[in-house]
């Protein structure tokens, strides 16, 4: 699942949007591409490359990212904000309050994992049209 998700985010203008999201949310921390490259232990020329939508970061630096950003995964790669909505599916709702007892570690680790996967979902439904028209032969 992971390396189809990177695989879809090779798509060029998804690999920009990251880019510039990225850049917006390390100037809004105040860091210079330096600062946030020693965050992350990389070059600050890997960064640039990731911020100008020529590379994808592997998943384990896309997860360190959005930890050091505070943001999820989801708006980290395809710019969706959280919005609150009401939950109706029980079971889900069952299982959230259980995980709620789990340590920090663990419900970070899961609340990764739902993202990584919600994440994909989006991907894969907004490279969908895309993939539909050149199998047909349009555009």
């Amino acid at each position: 699942m992971i390396n189809e998700l990177l695989t879809i985010m090779q798509a060029g203008d998804i690999r920009k949007a990251f880019g510039a999201r990225l850049k917006e949310l390390r100037k809004q921390k105040g860091w210079t591409q330096k600062e946030l490259a020693n965050q992350l232990d990389i070059r600050f020329s890997q960064l640039n490359k990731y911020e100008c939508g020529m590379h994808i970061p592997p998943i384990e630096r896309l997860i360190q990212l959005s930890d050091i950003l505070g943001v999820t995964l989801d708006y980290l790669v395809m710019g969706n904000r959280f919005e609150q909505q009401p939950l109706h599916n029980a079971r889900l709702i069952e299982r959230l309050k259980e995980l709620e007892k789990f340590d920090n570690d663990d419900q970070e680790t899961i609340i990764k994992m739902i993202d990584a996967m919600i994440v994909k979902r989006r991907v894969e439904g907004a490279v969908q049209p895309i993939d539909t028209r050149a199998a047909s032969g349009g555009g």
